[in-house]
């Protein structure tokens, strides 16, 4: 009714009392049948200062909730960001400007991580990293290729870390209900072109994908990939010594390995080391916490 009365309100708003007079619009609204307009001259006249009073009524509702409207949809993330930055200046830059002004000059961390680019898992709000503190990169599943299977942006930051930057420690971040890795774990094995960007990135996990259904076919998909999300973790720490300058630097004991596993659900954290038997000149991983 409410509804009705409102467009009936604009409508009639609009045709003003000289308007019924002058060029007959009531009547030749009469004429088309429309029973919402079937009024007669002196009815409406007599209504029209009513639902005048009506649509400016209607009218001002209307503009508070447009105004409404526009505050919900004019928040601007970015607007929120810029506060963001200006907070961050204010409590932390300038009262350590000194440490910041030391680090536009140049970096020196002591750390690399390689985390998931998922937006739940920041290494360094998770690991309490400080500004110049840690070397980070990261992909979707937390992936390292061997170096066989060439260039790619994060072997690329791990040469530059590594021969560079000279990082003592390198850390290979995973976590609990990974989409990368429920990806790889949803592809067809017998599917050899996957179809995606994605499915082709993942697929470079596919050793941890095959052990993982072979150990853990009798569990759940879920519990599957939580498995697998272990076993990747580990392969890419092995992945890593296939680089020369970064085995080297490991037998030397100039960069420690290390494998974490970050648990969403209960907060936490399960971490290897990779270690090394110098009579056999093997690597393997080992020395598993938990952090809880």
């Amino acid at each position: 009714m409410a509804l009705t009365l409102c467009g009936r309100a604009r409508r009639l708003v609009s045709v003003s009392a000289t308007s019924v007079y002058s060029n007959g619009r009531l009547q030749r609204l009469q004429q088309t049948g429309w029973n919402r307009f079937q009024l007669g001259e002196a009815k409406a006249i007599r209504l029209l200062p009513r639902r005048t009073n009506m649509v400016q009524e209607l009218g001002s509702r209307e503009e508070f909730m447009q105004e409404n409207r526009d505050t919900e949809t004019s928040y601007d993330f970015l607007g929120e960001m810029r506060q963001r930055f200006l907070r961050f200046k204010r409590q932390k830059y300038l009262p350590q400007i000194e440490k910041f002004q030391a680090l536009a000059v140049a970096q020196s961390p002591k750390v690399m991580v390689i985390g998931c680019a998922d937006s739940r898992v920041c290494p360094s709000y998770v690991l309490g990293f400080q500004p110049g503190e840690a070397f980070t990169i990261r992909n979707v599943a937390n992936l390292i290729t061997p170096i066989q299977n060439g260039p790619t942006e994060t072997n690329s930051a791990l040469e530059f870390a590594v021969t560079t930057l000279q990082v003592e420690n390198i850390i290979v971040m995973g976590h609990s209900n990974c989409g990368g890795i429920a990806a790889l774990m949803n592809h067809q094995n017998h599917l050899e072109q996957p179809s995606s960007l994605v499915e082709r990135w993942v697929m470079n996990g596919k050793a941890a994908k095959l052990r993982t259904q072979e150990a853990s076919s009798h569990l759940s998909f879920d519990e599957q990939c939580r498995n697998c999300e272990k076993e990747s973790i580990k392969d890419s720490v092995m992945n890593l010594i296939t680089y020369p300058w970064i085995r080297d630097r490991v037998k030397s004991g100039e960069v420690k390995i290390h494998g974490c596993y970050y648990n969403l659900s209960d907060c936490s954290l399960e971490k290897w080391r990779l270690s090394s038997d110098k009579n056999s000149n093997e690597f393997y991983v080992s020395d598993k916490e938990i952090w809880n």
